[in-house]
Order: structure tokens, then C-alpha cells, then sequence
């Protein structure tokens, strides 16, 4: 039987429990946060001194703080590319509306919110060049990606579960530093999207954990694949209006690494409890080639803590065009 027919029969299998799995970490509708609960009411005859609250508390944040949060929403507003992704792995049938494209359409609608409401708290901050702001997300969306998985739905489910976890630490860090700051409306709005990062990082680990007891060699071999290949962000085609796809990226993750919002040592601490997560280094019964690629994970945190460490980050902020001059 060929990889991919294997794959697809534990998809299948795995599918039976797609119900329980959707109860155990996705949240009902009626039930979970939306982005109006922090957000002014516009029917409220408050509305005006709400937002004139937020713009005041806005003026005590840095330029730094801004270009992290603005990429955080931008990348959060391209949704689109990543459910379109999705929809497309081996598995997802989304003409006979199989258990994983009910997955995948429930998880959309949950981190549809999360560009939303950071959409709507910076316009109304008054802090940020809005325009600029939604020419990169068109470009972003207009531009896609690829992440390096293909259609596999192994490869997929490892990607989503370093990301959940890698997007969890970015807003959970930003709630801090807002905080810190004493905006304490946007510290908890952060704070609360990163509490739905870490459920969505939670339930894909899981499926990989389930993966893994039903086909270990090629689950450990694609692990492999993409801890070699390096996790590719989901933005990593980051422009802004007028530039070809080029450093933005570089650009933004050099900024979030400076107000230590997601660091290098974040990147291997993920992969350091990926690791943990799915037992790797006691996974028995594996073949050759995949002993050698469980080894090769087990040694990889210390390799890329050495270059980590002789890591330099540019100490300048560069100019974006979210955020002008005239606004610092």
C-alpha cells in the first residue's frame, strides 16, 4: 500500500472521534468570547468616551509594541490562505463534509475572531496607518504560502501544532507588555486570544499524538521533515505596499525578537516540548530510517541552541509604514 493510502486509512480512523475531539477543545458559539465583548458599543451612548479612552491609553505604548501587534493581526487576518490550506490536505473532504473539514471549518470560525477584534481595537487606537495596514493584508492573502507540507496530512498536523503554540506565545507576550503598560483592556483581550492559541495547540499535538500510535515511522519521518526543514511562519511573505516580497518578514520577527515577544530560544523551547509531548526520545519499535530521524530530533534543540546564542538582533527599529513617524 502506498504512503499516501496509509495515510488517508488513518485519517479514516481517526475521524470516528472527530465529535469528541470538537467537544473537548473547540467552544460552542453561544458560549465563547466575540470580539464585541472588549471592544466599545457603538449602540451605547459611552461609545465615544470608550474610544477616547483607548486612544489615550494608546499614546503610552512604543513603536515597537505596534509593529508587533499590527503583525500579529495581519497575520492573523489571513486566515483565508490558512483554511484554503487546509481544506486541501489528504483526509479533508470538503464536498462530502467529512469529520475533518467540520474540524477544519469550527477551527476557522474560532481564530476568524482574532484578526477581528485586533482589526477593530487599531483602528479606534488612532496610533497606526490603517491603509498601509490592509494593503499588506491584501498582499498577504493575494501572495498565499507554502509551508512546506504539501497535502500530508502528517506534515500539516505538526505544523499546526508548533504554530498554535508559537502564536500563543506571541499574544500571550503582547497581554504582558500591555499590561505592563496599564492597558489593561488590551493586556486581556491579548491574553484571551492567546488562551484559544493554546486549546488549538493542545488538539492538533493531540491528533499528532494519535497519529503516531497508529503509524509511528512515517508520523516520526514527517516530524522530521519539518523540524529539518525549519518551521516556516505563516507570514513569512510579509510585504507592505509598493515592495516586492522581500525583508518585512525579517523586519517584523527582528522587532518581535527585540521586545522579546517570540525570540529564537522560543522557537527551540516549542520543539523542546513537542518533543516531551509525543515521547520521542522512548518511542520504540521503529524502523531504521526512523531511529535515525528520532535521533536526529533528539539532538536538535542543543544544535540550534549554539547558533542561537551567537545570534545578533539589530538594536534600530526599521521604519514601517503601519506606523509612521508623526505617530511615535
Amino acid at each position: 500500500m502506498s504512503l499516501k493510502n496509509i495515510r488517508l486509512d488513518v485519517m479514516r480512523y481517526l475521524e470516528k472521534d472527530i465529535d469528541t475531539l470538537i467537544e473537548k477543545y473547540l467552544v460552542p458559539i453561544d458560549t465563547i468570547w466575540q470580539p464585541s465583548d472588549f471592544l466599545p458599543n457603538s449602540e451605547s451612548d459611552t461609545f465615544f468616551d470608550e474610544v477616547k479612552e483607548i486612544r489615550e491609553l494608546s499614546k503610552d505604548l512604543p513603536y515597537d509594541f505596534w509593529v508587533v501587534l499590527v503583525g500579529d493581526m495581519i497575520t492573523e487576518e489571513a486566515l483565508p490562505t490558512y483554511e484554503s490550506w487546509l481544506m486541501d490536505v489528504e483526509g479533508v473532504d470538503q464536498v462530502e463534509h467529512n469529520g475533518w473539514s467540520k474540524w477544519v471549518r469550527q477551527w476557522t470560525a474560532e481564530e476568524n475572531r482574532h484578526g477581528d477584534v485586533l482589526n477593530k481595537y487599531l483602528y479606534l487606537s488612532g496610533r497606526v496607518n490603517m491603509k498601509e495596514i490592509e494593503k499588506t493584508t491584501h498582499h498577504l492573502i493575494s501572495d498565499g504560502f507554502d509551508i512546506g507540507t504539501d497535502r500530508d496530512p502528517y506534515k500539516n498536523f505538526v505544523y499546526t501544532s508548533f504554530q498554535e503554540l508559537a502564536t500563543y506565545i506571541s499574544h500571550n507576550r503582547v497581554a504582558k507588555l500591555a499590561k505592563a503598560r496599564g492597558n489593561k483592556q488590551l493586556a486581556k483581550m491579548c491574553k484571551i486570544i492567546a488562551g484559544d492559541e493554546m486549546r488549538h495547540h493542545m488538539a492538533y499535538s493531540d491528533f499528532v499524538d494519535r497519529i503516531f500510535k497508529e503509524d509511528p515511522n512515517q508520523m516520526m519521518m514527517a516530524f522530521h521533515h519539518m523540524m529539518k526543514a525549519k518551521i516556516t511562519m505563516p507570514a513569512h511573505f510579509l510585504r507592505e505596499s509598493g515592495d516586492k516580497i522581500s525583508s518585512a518578514f525579517e523586519e517584523f520577527s527582528n522587532t518581535a525578537q527585540r521586545i522579546g515577544v517570540y525570540t529564537s530560544m522560543d522557537y527551540i523551547d516549542i520543539l523542546d516540548k513537542l518533543i516531551a509531548k509525543w515521547d520521542i526520545g522512548n518511542m520504540g519499535g521503529l524502523n531504521t530510517e526512523a531511529e535515525k530521524a528520532r535521533d536526529y530530533l533528539m539532538k536538535l534543540p542543543s544544535r540550534m541552541t549554539r547558533i542561537a546564542e551567537r545570534m545578533t538582533i539589530p538594536e534600530n527599529s526599521y521604519q514601517f509604514k503601519w506606523v509612521e513617524p508623526a505617530k511615535l
